[in-house]
């Protein structure tokens, strides 16, 4: 059984039509991912096959549905569901995005961004504080990919997601592709972002390729689509975020346009080669 934590290697997102394989093959990858919400049901296939890797690999569940960013209470039932969940698998590392996703009774297919003022702040504080006691564990709150940005704005982004750990002792999860995404959209410098970010609380970096469109005024616009090789840009961020936070568990996204697992595990290996060479410098320093 894996250890108690993810490993610094690189990972990937369990896809139903590679569960074969992997059972078959057991290839060499650091951990898989699984979303909550396709694993909420009882029983069948799924969990057949998710209780037969879990206990080969670790296991990083990552949510997409508790909206923590919403204005309204967060769905007890959800939390309940989620509850059960990591009682059964108990997964290395449990995730979560900065954003919002519910409405009252209604429950809408993005994640949405919302404003970094003191009373979204506050609001989101009182989420996580929340889940992190029903759950009875710490989670990671990943950085969002934005298109717009709201005028009633008053926190920078990273000094909203420093705060948010610093009040809740959560972790975050930092994705570089969120990062790059979001810096070519507003025209601000993905670089300089992670130089600021609070690496001592990272327990886990996503890589992700983008699609790239032109806005209405003909200026670059990335989405953040998750249908691609990580861009070679991207993995020049992640190279410089390695130099800030050291190894650290790497997921690579892939979730649209989903590949072969052979192509999954070619991307995989590049990031492990990274997160080698990483250690691998920080050892020469050391010495």
């Amino acid at each position: 059984m894996p250890a108690n934590h993810l490993p610094a290697r690189a990972g990937l997102g369990l896809k139903p039509q590679h569960y074969a394989q992997i059972i078959e093959t057991a290839p060499d990858i650091g951990f898989f991912e699984v979303h909550a919400e396709n694993y909420m049901g009882d029983g069948g296939p799924p969990h057949r096959y998710l209780t037969a890797i879990a206990e080969r690999y670790a296991i990083s569940l990552h949510g997409v549905g508790l909206s923590i960013g919403g204005e309204g209470p967060l769905d007890t039932a959800h939390l309940t569901r989620l509850r059960a969940l990591i009682d059964r698998y108990q997964p290395q590392s449990f995730s979560e995005h900065l954003a919002w996703s519910s409405h009252d009774e209604s429950a809408l297919n993005d994640l949405l961004p919302l404003p970094y003022t003191q009373t979204t702040l506050d609001t989101v504080v009182a989420h996580i504080d929340q889940v992190q006691q029903v759950l009875g564990r710490r989670m990671l709150l990943e950085n969002p990919s934005t298109y717009v940005l709201f005028a009633e704005s008053t926190i920078d982004e990273v000094d909203f997601l420093a705060a948010i750990a610093q009040r809740t002792g959560c972790g975050l999860l930092l994705d570089v592709n969120n990062v790059m995404v979001s810096a070519v959209n507003h025209q601000t410098d993905a670089a300089s972002y992670i130089n600021r970010f609070p690496v001592e609380a990272v327990g886990e970096i996503h890589l992700a390729g983008y699609d790239e469109a032109e806005d209405a005024v003909g200026d670059r616009l990335l989405i953040d689509a998750h249908a691609s090789r990580v861009s070679a840009d991207v993995f020049d961020l992640f190279r410089h975020t390695l130099s800030r936070t050291g190894p650290m568990p790497t997921l690579v996204e892939w979730d649209n346009n989903v590949p072969s697992f052979d192509i999954l595990a070619d991307e995989a290996r590049l990031a492990d080669e990274a997160i080698g060479q990483a250690s691998s410098q920080i050892q020469r320093r050391a010495s």
